[in-house]
């Protein structure tokens, strides 16, 4: 006979295995909170106590299709977009990073105050996260307000591996009230291979993005616009066609999707919105069909409320932005890709859309002659007699066709008189004809408004130029520095009853609620100009690589102020690990604090931040590509405690600089009826240079093969001086340029020479072998003659040359025909990689 087990027995062992089964629920939920009072741990230490907030991220592989085919992705918990991890300000996070990959991984938690081990860059303040294994990140939180999160591991931010933080304020703290609080991560996407993408930036082997984009500005498309005289001098300066954005996406993304919709609003609802830019290298302009977007916070600090039609947000930048339904209707808020080739959408409320007010495509020629007007044929831009900074004067505007024709010509006439030159401004309609100089005499600004048909009486009263007139009425700050004039355009407002301009947001508008000032008896200076090279893809400060820099050192106790001076076309947005910096703008003491900021071309701008952290914190550009590149650097705090992520300090840090010393490669195949011709670069880091080439004809009785490896030398890396090897096999008995047997003494010779660009982009080689025998060769591949013929010509001292044109297909391949002075007319394919 069985024992029976009693019922209260029963009851009991229910209850065990019902509490043992929400704990294991427990521990495994993403989410889980619970309180713990200060003790210590063991060490002699007091633990944060409070309220700890746990989550569990499991990384692993994924595939997503937004074009018709399906593509690798990084999912975390199983979405494209990281889930969003909510705090309040005193808890304490933990973070368990599952790496279910078969890659090392790591995250990144942007714009957080934390300790130096737990911020996420592999190597240089955190061990990478290998495949299989867990990782705890553990801090307390010190702020309130939006923030993000990324993988710092390689390319792994493109393909998805990001999402949102929310430190909301303690309940004790006064916070407004929103029908809605809505996270929105931007991003882009890409079927493209990242690794992909870097190398073919590097190696500037064919323009099939700017096909794709429409971008090309070919010679075809510059007689049509009337703009050949542009498209030759942009090329007699050595410069590349006019574009903002490096990279072809194939679709732009709000919280991993193109479009959505929040539907749960009504009539008069006031929405708060908390956009982080997660992408890569896209920049976004920011609108919204149901009217103005008020700006409240920015890097997860708040600011006085700014309203604006619209704004730019940086890459990694993030803004609080407040919004209003206005009726019982779906309003899209619009995240437009800088460059204008897509975007995306999120409709808040239900009912009817309302789309948002669409941004057409640039008017790039209108750039590149803009371009042309402000570089100095030593690559340099023009000096200028004013200081522009803090997104205050967007040149881009020349090529917006959505402003008036007036507004453009207004920022073409302010560029010029910045750089000190002679500048003709008509606005259509007959409203204004101006021909103005503009000069500072003992302290005040005189403009000669002879050509100016417009009544206007201008006064100075303490700094400010007012302007009273009937059909405007402008008010900016102006003020001298060492001679230069600086305006600030943030209190300009200007009203037509022609035409109604749209204000954008710029850092002079941001204005922190409470001061911000720094002491000014122990303070470090640094300055850094932004160099880039689009060529090579080389992006620097102070024509150096974070791989060719030392550590900046600096001690606790000191105040760091920066002034950055962005000496290239394209806009980088600066970002500091660790620490919140003043943006030093127009509003003195209330200076906003962030963490990113954007420099456009030309632009200085100067932060500060309080050195009060330990350890090695990255500074660098956070477009990825220029990152990857090489254009950052790191500050080091003095007499730092160690790092026990990073036992070997030194060998962890010679890591950290080999992820920034990349290697790429290109190759070229051109199979023809009369010859086939192979080459092959490969950029070894940011200087070096292998060239490998090889044509000859089918039977190899006619041959000619190189080998050169050289170094650039410059900032722009126009020359390159090399050595090498060269074979050859001929038949030919006639005379050089200068006099010398074409036929060598010897078939294999050793060769050296140096490279050079030349004015339209023409590359100039001169070399001299073991025998002293002299060979100059000039020649030029891929110029634009249409969107998608290209043409090629080379010619050498040996007085051979060849020419040709290609018709590009498709990225790998081309269709092509030639004809050479050895080998005669030949046609066939060319095959890239």
């Amino acid at each position: 006979m069985k024992n029976k087990i009693p019922n209260f027995l029963k009851f009991f062992a229910l209850l065990f295995i019902a509490v043992s089964a929400q704990g294991f629920s427990q521990d495994h939920n993403m989410h889980m909170e619970k309180k713990e009072t200060a003790k210590e741990d063991g060490s002699g230490k007091i633990s944060f106590g409070g309220k700890t907030v746990r989550y569990d991220l499991y990384v692993k592989d994924t595939l997503v299709n937004f074009t018709g085919k399906p593509a690798r992705a990084i999912a975390i918990n199983g979405k494209l977009m990281a889930p969003t991890l909510y705090f309040t300000e005193g808890d304490t996070a933990e973070i368990y990073l599952h790496n279910q990959l078969k890659e090392n991984t790591g995250l990144h938690w942007h714009g957080v105050i934390l300790p130096n081990e737990m911020d996420g860059v592999p190597y240089l303040t955190t061990k990478e996260v290998k495949p299989g294994e867990t990782h705890l990140y553990k801090f307390r939180i010190s702020q309130n307000g939006t923030y993000w999160y990324h993988s710092h591991e390689g390319t792994q931010e493109q393909i998805g591996m990001n999402g949102i933080l929310v430190f909301n304020k303690r309940d004790s703290q006064p916070s407004k009230k929103f029908a809605a609080d809505i996270p929105v991560l931007l991003g882009e996407w890409t079927d493209e291979n990242p690794k992909q993408i870097m190398r073919r930036l590097h190696m500037d082997r064919g323009d099939y993005w700017a096909i794709k984009k429409g971008t090309v500005q070919s010679y075809s498309e510059a007689i049509g616009k009337g703009h050949f005289g542009t498209k030759l001098l942009n090329e007699w300066k050595r410069m590349e066609a006019m574009d903002v954005s490096d990279v072809y996406y194939n679709n732009f993304l709000i919280n991993g999707e193109i479009s959505s919709n929040y539907k749960d609003l009504k009539a008069g609802d006031k929405v708060r919105l908390r956009v982080a830019n997660g992408a890569s290298s896209s920049y976004f302009w920011l609108n919204y069909g149901g009217g103005k977007i008020t700006v409240i916070g920015t890097d997860g600090n708040e600011v006085e409320p700014v309203e604006v039609d619209r704004l730019i947000v940086g890459v990694s930048e993030s803004y609080d932005i407040e919004v209003t339904v206005p009726e019982n209707k779906s309003f899209e808020f619009r995240a437009t890709s800088e460059d204008r080739q897509g975007h995306a959408s999120l409709y808040l409320g239900d009912g009817e859309k309302v789309d948002a007010p669409n941004l057409p495509k640039l008017m790039l020629f209108e750039g590149m002659k803009m371009m042309n007007d402000m570089m100095l044929m030593s690559g340099d831009m023009k000096p200028m007699s004013m200081t522009m900074g803090n997104q205050v004067m967007d040149l881009n505007e020349v090529m917006y066709p959505e402003l008036s024709e007036s507004q453009r010509m207004k920022t073409m006439q302010h560029m010029m008189e910045m750089m000190g030159t002679k500048s003709d401004m008509k606005m259509e309609g007959g409203k204004m004809d101006m021909k103005s100089d503009m000069k500072m005499k003992d302290g005040k600004m005189e403009m000669d408004h002879g050509k100016m048909d417009m009544k206007s009486d201008m006064k100075m009263d303490h700094g400010k130029m007012e302007m009273d007139d009937s059909k405007m009425d402008m008010k900016s700050d102006v003020k001298m520095d060492d001679g230069k004039m600086e305006m600030d355009h943030s209190k300009m407002a200007m009203e037509s009853s022609e035409e109604k301009t749209i204000k954008r947001l710029n850092y002079n508008m941001l204005k922190s609620p409470f001061k911000t000032i720094l002491p000014t008896d122990n303070v470090k200076e640094l300055k850094f100009t932004l160099e880039g090279n689009m060529r090579n893809y080389l992006w620097t400060l102070d024509n150096k690589t974070v791989a060719e820099s030392d550590k900046i050192l600096i001690k606790k106790g000191q105040v760091v102020r920066i002034t950055m001076y962005n000496n290239s076309m394209m806009r980088h947005p600066m970002h500091l690990h660790g620490h919140d910096f003043r943006v030093v703008n127009a509003k003195g003491e209330y200076a906003p604090l962030k963490n990113v900021i954007d420099i456009a071309p030309m632009e200085t701008v100067t932060i500060e931040f309080a050195a009060n952290q330990d350890g090695d914190w990255f500074f660098h550009c956070h477009i990825l590509y220029h990152m990857m590149s090489g254009m950052g650097r790191v500050f080091s705090y003095e007499n730092s405690a160690p790092n026990p992520q990073l036992p070997n300090k030194e060998a962890s840090y010679k890591q950290f600089l080999n992820k920034n010393r990349m290697i790429n490669t290109t190759a070229m195949l051109d199979v023809a009826s009369n010859k086939f011709h192979f080459e092959n670069m490969t950029m070894l880091g940011a200087r070096w240079l292998n060239v490998n080439e090889l044509h000859s004809n089918y039977d190899f009785t006619h041959y000619e093969g190189s080998v050169k490896v050289g170094r650039f030398l410059g900032k722009y890396q126009w020359a390159m001086p090399y050595v090498g090897f060269r074979s050859n096999k001929n038949h030919d008995m006639a005379k050089t340029w200068f006099g010398q047997n074409v036929m060598p003494q010897n078939q294999n010779v050793a060769i050296a020479g140096i490279r050079y660009l030349l004015p339209m982009l023409i590359i100039a080689d001169a070399n001299v072998d073991q025998n002293g025998k002299v060979r100059l060769e000039l020649g030029r591949e891929g110029i634009k003659i249409s969107p998608r013929i290209r043409g090629n010509f080379a010619v050498n001292s040996d007085k051979e040359f060849d020419f040709g044109l290609k018709y590009i297909l498709q990225k790998w391949v081309s269709v092509s025909t030639n004809y050479d002075s050895e080998y005669g007319f030949g046609a066939g394919l060319t095959f890239m990689y």
